[in-house]
């Protein structure tokens, strides 16, 4: 519909390629402001967590008393990773 060989073509398409970047600015500005005031409202981001607080404290214990790592990490069904991340800060 736009002929880009013609000067007037490639006018209209380069029209249009300003607008387009106009409008990705304003959706990136509005995204920000979005964020902004979620975060405000206390809401969270990115992925949940594996293990809550409590059971990463129990996971501690129970390494520091001698359970391994695999078998802490079958008890809470957790990758053996998990448990290592949490118990070397």
């Amino acid at each position: 519909w736009a002929d880009t060989t013609s000067p007037s073509g490639r006018m209209v398409m380069t029209v249009f390629g300003g607008i387009a970047e106009f409008e990705r600015t304003l959706i990136i500005s509005r995204t920000n402001d979005g964020r902004i005031a979620a975060k405000a409202r206390g809401v969270a981001f990115g992925r949940p967590k594996k293990m809550r607080p409590d059971q990463q404290q129990l996971a501690r214990e129970l390494v520091r008393d001698g359970k391994s790592i695999s078998t802490v990490a079958r008890t809470f069904d957790v990758h053996p990773a998990t448990i290592y991340r949490i118990i070397e800060p």
